[in-house]
C-alpha cells in the first residue's frame, strides 16, 4: 500500500525505525468496506490491528435483547482502543463494529503490532489513546447513569443542527434507548412547539426551549 498515506494520517508511523515501516507496508491489507458492514463482532477473535483509511466504525455494546448502546466512533487517522485492548489481553472481541459510509481499512497482524509496541513512541501513543477514549467512555456513563432521556434527547437534537435527518430508531440507537420511548418524547416536543416531525427528519423549531429541556437537573 501507500506508505505515505498511511503516514499522512497516522503521523506517528513515521517515527518507526525505516525497516519496520517498510515490513508493514508490505504486508498490510487494504480492504473497502460498504456501509453497515459488521468489520468485529462480540465474542470474535481479534486478527489485527485496523488502520482506517476512510470512512469510519461505529462500535457499540450491544444487548442480549439487541439494543444497542453506541461507545464511539473511530474515523480516518483514529484508532479502536477495544481491538487494542483485544490484542494486548489476547482475548476476543466485546463490543461490535460496524462501517459507516464506504470505508477503507488496513490491517495490521498482530505479530507487527506486538513487534510496534516494543518501540516506545508506538507505545506511548496506543497508551494515550486509551486515555483519551477512557475519558470519553466516563463520560458517556455519566450521561447515562444520571441524564434522564428527554435530556440526553434534547442534547442530541441540538447537536445535529436545524434539521436532523434520522429515524426514531436511529436516535433511540444513539441514546442506547428503544424507539417506542424515543417516538413517545418526540412527539411531546412537537406538542410543546420545540420540534416539527417529518418522514425521517426532525426539524428543531425552538432551540433555546430544547437547550432548556437538555439542561434541566
Amino acid at each position: 500500500m501507500n506508505a505515505e498515506s498511511l503516514v499522512a494520517l497516522y503521523p506517528v508511523m513515521e517515527k518507526l525505525p525505516s525497516p519496520l515501516l517498510q515490513r508493514i507496508r508490505d504486508t498490510l491489507q487494504t480492504v473497502s468496506l460498504p456501509s453497515g458492514t459488521t468489520v468485529f463482532d462480540e465474542r470474535q477473535p481479534c486478527q489485527g490491528f485496523p488502520f482506517v483509511l476512510g470512512g469510519a466504525i461505529r462500535v457499540a455494546k450491544v444487548s442480549a435483547s439487541g439494543r444497542e448502546l453506541p461507545l464511539y466512533r473511530v474515523q480516518a487517522g483514529e484508532n479502536c482502543i477495544i481491538t487494542s485492548s483485544c490484542l494486548l489481553g489476547h482475548a476476543d472481541y466485546n463490543a461490535r463494529g460496524v462501517s459507516e459510509g464506504e470505508t477503507t481499512l488496513a490491517l495490521l497482524p498482530r505479530a507487527l503490532f506486538d513487534e510496534m509496541l516494543g518501540v516506545p513512541v508506538f507505545r506511548d501513543y496506543v497508551f494515550s489513546l486509551f486515555s483519551e477514549r477512557m475519558a470519553e467512555l466516563m463520560q458517556l456513563v455519566e450521561e447515562v447513569a444520571f441524564r434522564k432521556l428527554d435530556q440526553r434527547l434534547a442534547a442530541l437534537l441540538l447537536g445535529k443542527g436545524r434539521v436532523v435527518h434520522a429515524t426514531h430508531q436511529q436516535l433511540a440507537d444513539e441514546l442506547g434507548s428503544v424507539r417506542e420511548m424515543v417516538s413517545r418524547l418526540l412527539k411531546g416536543f412537537a406538542e410543546q412547539g420545540l420540534v416539527r416531525l417529518g418522514r425521517e427528519q426532525v426539524e428543531v423549531l425552538d432551540a433555546a426551549g430544547l437547550r432548556k429541556v437538555a439542561s434541566v437537573t
